[in-house]
């Protein structure tokens, strides 16, 4: 059996913690600790035991290679080539001390008893006892050898380990953050493996924080069929998940905000021959359909919130499926690097600047980094041509390994096809704080080395590759030296992509989330087109609709499901504060333009003042697809939880239209009062602020919309160009009904807000509603800073 003293060359995983990285490394602290600590709750991970660091040292020293070692570093820092391969072959052609391999013997036969089979296949991982720290990773740097069986291959793979301290791509990332090479010990963790490989066995990663905005409420899983290390390496572009961590432990709630299908276009798995792996094409079923089941989702969440609290800092996991028993294992528990350091109350903002050139997409994939960079694109197939590669330059690769980290060190930015958020070119990109976008699927294919382009990871989840040097502005801002203002700021917000960007600027909730954007830019559909589609008879759209809508049977739940959990995704960003979304208020025109649409839609002459908002939920030709969006605000707040949804209704003409348009939604489940559903209505018509009294008796609250009240006051199309100089909502006839509009309200006890354009382009419109006791302002996000600052300088802002 194994020694249990501090100097044992091995122990068992379950003898160690998170005190013990000089012993086992990070990677085994951290798998002890799990297995010791939250074993009884539940979290299983596979068992196994560690060559510690004095087993590393001890070869090192009966081999007498430490200053062999410490010479060819020296000659490595003089520029001589092949030191650290020199180093390798050094220690591949070692032997290893008999009371080494005798406790390594002993442990394996051990394990093998207990898993009751004569050669138990074991996955062998290297442990740095400067791996996995708060503030280095170390992702991808030293080896790892899965499916490894019987003793010979595993001292085989313990030894190759060991040489792995000084693969070329380990010694640069040591010499980055600053590493003494001989100061740093290596353990390996030998572990049953988990069979991934089999079946509708899977692998993935995890983290418990937003990996681009540092978001804290989210928890983002990456998963994919077969061993784990296609994610890791970033030759597969997985599904994701992401579930709103605070809802977890209400059992009664679902909060699983996003789940998007990844190609998954290969699938690793073990070969003929042993621990050898190959790739194959995933099977066509397997590639149409999620990884995980809701419930999966649910648990690995669970275990990734508790694997949180217990370490007490943002974690980065990766996590398993066995194919044969279907159990589900963790395989490893390291802290996140990059947001968790963040400085909290530092905010970067990154634009184009508007105009004066031709912007045209050329690629878009996931958006790593929130940043933009522009360069002359280098494409590349492989690390080894990265010789011509100059500082500067944008990295183009069908995807990176641990190899590439030196070129991606002077890369301005980087683009793969493959891979998601937790890919090996997505973490390091992260780390070396370099825009990349991944996953585009055919960047290499139809960008050229040569080309000049700009790369953007600044407008949400979506990265975009456009042609040419683009203009761009950066904008660095301490929130907190912002000043406090009395006045409830809070934001306007177009698409779920943009929300998790803003969490840290100072609001008190959303004042607009617009449900039409997200139909636009989410769904794509007209939802009658979903409702009829025996109608659809152009076989170009039924196509497009079809490959958007392949999951569902029921093509109306593509609607409502995609719809609830965009809305669930904005309402999470600033949970618990509420959050006012407008049922949709696309004109005519723009719903004919949604695949389908022209077949349900009217032509109009004046969309504008035609058949939009409140008077469309109740006619018989859209009441139904009205149904939907109900349905889907239903299920945001009462499945996925977000009950801090408040609806509003635009363009409501009379409270008749009122009570209609609030009748159709109690019978779909959305009854004022219930469930502490509140119900508030545009002010935007000028019969809102003639009768609004009446209104205040049949709505919560108003939100000004002071876009449209302008234009149907001053009777200017807000559109026209010719008329764009009388267009002011600073106008005194508007200001003459807000004032009217607040002071009836707030006789009635309703509150009044804005979310019109006004107070974002002009502070001293924000300063006149301030004077008026509005309740809230809602501006654009990037006019948050300008405008706070301006009503702090207001006496009672």
């Amino acid at each position: 059996m194994i020694a249990s003293t501090s100097r044992a060359l091995v122990r068992w995983l379950e003898d160690l913690g998170n005190n013990d990285v000089a012993i086992a490394g990070g990677k085994n602290a951290s798998l002890g600790e799990m297995i010791r600590t939250l074993a009884g709750e539940g979290i299983r991970v596979p068992g196994g035991f560690a060559v510690t660091a004095d087993g590393y040292r001890a070869f090192l020293d009966h081999n007498k290679l430490v200053p062999r070692i410490r010479d060819l570093l020296q000659r490595r820092g003089k520029g001589e080539a092949g030191t650290e391969k020199a180093i390798r072959q050094l220690i591949l052609d070692a032997a290893y001390p008999p009371a080494l391999e005798d406790e390594i013997t002993s442990a394996y036969a051990e394990l093998c008893r207990r898993e009751q089979t004569d050669d138990v296949g074991v996955a062998v991982r290297s442990s740095a006892t400067a791996e996995d720290l708060p503030d280095a990773s170390f992702a991808g740097q030293h080896e790892s050898f899965l499916g490894v069986a019987g003793i010979d291959g595993l001292l085989a793979a313990c030894r190759r380990c060991f040489a792995s301290l000084f693969t070329e791509r380990a010694v640069s990332y040591r010499d980055l953050k600053g590493f003494d090479h001989m100061a740093i010990a290596l353990s390996v963790g030998v572990q049953k493996m988990v069979r991934s490989d089999l079946g509708d066995g899977a692998s993935g990663v995890m983290f418990s924080i937003d990996t681009e905005t540092g978001f804290p409420g989210v928890i983002l899983i990456s998963a994919a069929f077969g061993l784990g290390e296609a994610v890791v390496q970033g030759t597969v572009t997985p599904d994701e998940y992401r579930v709103f961590k605070p809802l977890l432990d209400d059992a009664t709630k679902r909060p699983i905000l996003e789940k998007v299908l990844g190609p998954k276009e290969i699938k690793m798995v073990f070969g003929d021959e042993g621990g050898r792996l190959r790739t194959l094409d995933t099977p066509s079923e397997q590639r149409g359909r999620f990884v995980l089941d809701d419930d999966r989702i649910l648990q690995l969440a669970r275990w990734a919130k508790r694997l949180e609290e217990h370490y007490g800092r943002p974690m980065d996991m990766e996590w398993a499926v066995d194919g044969a028993s279907g159990e589900l294992f963790m395989l490893q528990a390291r802290p996140e690097t990059v947001q968790s350091r963040a400085a909290g109350g530092l905010f970067k903002s990154y634009r184009l600047k508007p105009g004066g050139h031709r912007v045209e997409v050329i690629a878009e994939g996931l958006a790593v980094g929130g940043t933009i960079a522009r360069g002359r694109v280098r494409r590349l197939k492989d690390a080894a041509s990265a010789g011509a590669f100059q500082p500067g330059e944008i990295l183009l690769a069908e995807a990176t390994n641990p190899d590439w980290v030196p070129v991606m060190k002077k890369a301005a930015a980087i683009v793969t096809d493959h891979g998601g958020r937790s890919s090996h070119a997505a973490i390091v990109s992260r780390e070396l704080g370099v825009p990349a976008v991944v996953g585009t699927g055919n960047a290499t294919r139809i960008i050229a080395s040569g080309n000049e382009v700009t790369v953007s990871c600044a407008a949400g989840e979506k990265g975009l590759v456009y042609n040419g040097l683009l203009d761009f502005e950066e904008e660095e801002i301490d929130l907190g030296t912002l000043p406090a203002v009395e006045t409830p700021i809070m934001l306007n917000i177009a698409t779920p992509e943009a929300a998790y960007r803003w969490w840290r600027l100072p609001s008190q909730g959303i004042g607009l989330a617009r449900m039409e954007f997200i139909i636009g830019s989410l769904i794509r559909v007209h939802p009658m087109a979903l409702l009829r589609p025996d109608k659809v008879t152009d076989p170009e759209t039924r196509r497009h609709i079809g490959e958007l809508t392949a999951r569902y049977r029921d093509k109306a739940a593509y609607f409502t499901d995609s719809l609830a959990r965009g809305l669930a995704r904005i309402a999470a960003s600033c949970h618990p504060r509420p959050v006012v979304v407008r049922t949709s208020d696309f004109k005519t025109n723009e719903y004919a333009d949604l695949l389908g649409g022209d077949l349900f839609e009217p032509q109009e002459e004046n969309p504008m003042l035609g058949w939009r908002g409140a008077s469309r939920y109740y006619h018989p030709d859209y009441r139904d697809a009205f149904a939907l969006e109900c349905k889907a605000i239903k299920q945001a707040r009462e499945v996925i939880g977000l009950d801090n949804i408040i609806v509003m209704i635009p363009f409501c003409r009379t409270p008749g239209e009122a009570d209609r348009v609030l009748g159709v939604m109690a019978e779909n489940g959305l009854r004022r009062g219930e469930n502490g559903l509140q119900v508030y209505v545009m002010a935007e018509i000028p019969s809102n602020i003639i009768l609004a009294s009446e209104f205040a008796d049949r709505f919560d609250g108003f939100s000004i919309g002071s876009n449209d009240l302008t234009q149907l006051i001053l009777g200017v199309d807000r559109d026209s160009e010719v008329l764009a100089k009388l267009f002011d909502e600073r106008n005194e006839a508007v200001k003459t009904a807000i004032r009217e509009l607040i002071a009836a309200a707030h006789a009635k006890g309703r509150k009044v807000g804005i979310c019109g354009q006004g107070p974002s382009d002009h502070p001293d419109f924000a300063e006149f509603l301030v004077g008026l006791g509005i309740d809230s302002i809602s501006l654009n996000p990037d006019s948050v800073v300008k405008v706070t600052r301006h009503l702090a300088s207001i006496p009672g802002a």
